[in-house]
């Protein structure tokens, strides 16, 4: 199934003017640990399969359907006999999508939704799942579009599930819950849209209309990180599409990415991404400039 692997990097490789791969997988192989630009969903159909994602098992029964974002390392293990469906897409071109690219990042490192514990979530999902395989495979007009109609019905559902207040904050009333969920997904699109500028908590804070002190604890326990990890993160993200610039050097990269210095792009490069920009670059058969 992996068709180019450099290193841990998968570069997944699409149907031309289709931003979606879907295998009907029935390879008894194990693939590797890597990480992909695409974002990627799992569902067996016949007998178990296991992935492990950032370093946790996950054994999957029919059924059962597992979300892996963009960019996160995972390993996966096939039984000796089985199928099941494995779906890639490129996410960039829903991140116009008010909310989507912040809902998204919630799900990390993955999740899963599982036949028998999670009935009625699973029991929108999976149909849904099914009509993108079953557009992806067919000659009808429109299918692209009729197939990422599906994949955003797939993510709404997915993610206003996860988004609920009271998973996010309990102990608050019901109000208070979608004020702040509305206050937490704009504060997390503006660091996405502007994550290469210099960003301050205190500005960050005002603008969510919290004290930083509020802020800084309200707003991982809505992420599940610290506000500068996800915004490092962010950042990451936005120097792999610089990277690819063969006019652009390491330098350029980490400058035009919002970090103040070299070393520390490489630092963080390196513990998101397993690889130094320069391997990265390497990886997807840039020429590497010479640095000043």
């Amino acid at each position: 199934m992996i068709e180019i692997l450099h290193g841990t990097h998968e570069t997944v490789s699409y149907e031309e003017r289709f931003g979606i791969r879907l295998y009907l997988n029935e390879q008894a192989e194990d693939y590797p640990i890597h990480w992909h630009t695409a974002a990627e969903i799992i569902m067996p159909l016949e007998n178990w399969y296991k992935a492990v994602v950032n370093g946790t098992e996950h054994v999957l029964q029919p059924g059962d359907i597992l979300v892996i974002p963009p960019g996160e390392l995972h390993q996966l293990f096939a039984p000796p006999h089985g199928n099941r469906i494995i779906l890639q897409f490129d996410s960039t071109q829903l991140h116009m999508l008010n909310g989507f690219a912040s809902s998204l990042h919630l799900l990390r490192p993955c999740t899963v939704v599982r036949k028998d514990t999670d009935e009625g979530l699973h029991s929108v999902l999976k149909p849904l799942l099914l009509d993108i395989m079953e557009e992806y495979f067919s000659n009808t007009l429109l299918k692209e579009a009729a197939a990422y109609s599906f994949l955003i019905q797939f993510f709404v559902t997915l993610g206003r599930h996860f988004l609920k207040g009271e998973n996010r904050f309990p102990n608050t009333t019901s109000r208070k819950q979608h004020e702040y969920m509305e206050k937490f997904l704009e504060v997390c699109d503006y660091i996405n849209s502007h994550c290469a500028e210099t960003l301050q908590l205190d500005d960050l804070a005002a603008l969510a209309g919290f004290s930083k002190y509020h802020f800084i604890r309200l707003f991982k326990q809505f992420v599940g990180m610290s506000c500068y990890s996800y915004l490092n993160q962010q950042r990451i993200m936005y120097a792999e599409k610089l990277l690819i610039d063969p006019s652009l050097s390491i330098t350029d990269v980490a400058m035009q990415s919002g970090f103040v210095s070299l070393a520390t792009f490489n630092r963080v490069f390196k513990t998101y991404k397993n690889c130094t920009p320069t391997q990265y670059k390497l990886l997807q058969g840039v020429h590497i400039l010479n640095e000043a």
